[in-house]
């Protein structure tokens, strides 16, 4: 049995008045799996403008840091 199964089969067994607690923690997950997946979408787009800044000779002493 997958996980997946395991947890229709857990909701299945709870009361109605905690469906909708299930439901607010699975949009939670869904809200923090948005947002990490946006921070690195945004670094990954910043990334060639950085590269100027990080990747220059006047700062290359500090890469052996």
């Amino acid at each position: 049995m997958s996980v997946k199964e395991i947890i229709k089969n857990e909701i299945d067994k709870l009361p109605e008045n905690l469906l909708a607690e299930v439901f607010d923690f699975i949009q939670f997950l869904e809200s923090k799996r948005d947002r990490i997946l946006l921070a690195r979408a945004s670094q990954e787009l910043s990334r060639a403008s950085f590269k100027k800044v990080w990747d220059n000779e006047e700062d290359a002493v500090y890469d052996s840091l």
